[in-house]
């Protein structure tokens, strides 16, 4: 069955500035529990807390750079570009260059505060 998605819904981002989510599909926006699609405009000195993930994440830079850390690497991911990261690794993701960064967000299962384990909840 097919399902039109007219509108995403805005969803409130952790981090130290405003960020804005829109999730398309996921949880949240259309009750779906295996993958969530989302789209994120993250402004220029964003960051939020480190976290280890129940899902893996794949991510689409659209415009500017994205930041992406885990334990052993440090990417800066650009416009065109992608970057995987697996369930269970330590990840943090940040926006400190200029312009901020726009990108695509797809989680498998869907996002869920549930699954993220931030380094400053606990678990």
């Amino acid at each position: 069955m097919a399902k039109l998605i007219k509108t995403p819904t805005e969803i409130k981002a952790c981090g130290n500035k405003e960020k804005i989510i829109k999730e398309f599909i996921g949880n949240v926006n259309s009750s779906t529990e295996k993958v969530s699609i989302a789209k994120m405009d993250s402004p220029q000195g964003w960051e939020e807390p480190g976290q280890t993930p129940k899902f893996n994440e794949y991510t689409i830079v659209l415009k500017g750079t994205l930041k992406i850390e885990t334990k052993k690497e440090s990417f800066d991911i650009k416009a065109g570009q992608a970057l995987i990261v697996e369930q269970d690794e330590w990840v943090k993701y940040s926006t400190p260059y200029k312009g901020g960064a726009e990108y695509i967000a797809v989680c498998l299962p869907a996002f869920s505060p549930s699954l993220v384990n931030r380094d400053n909840e606990e678990r």
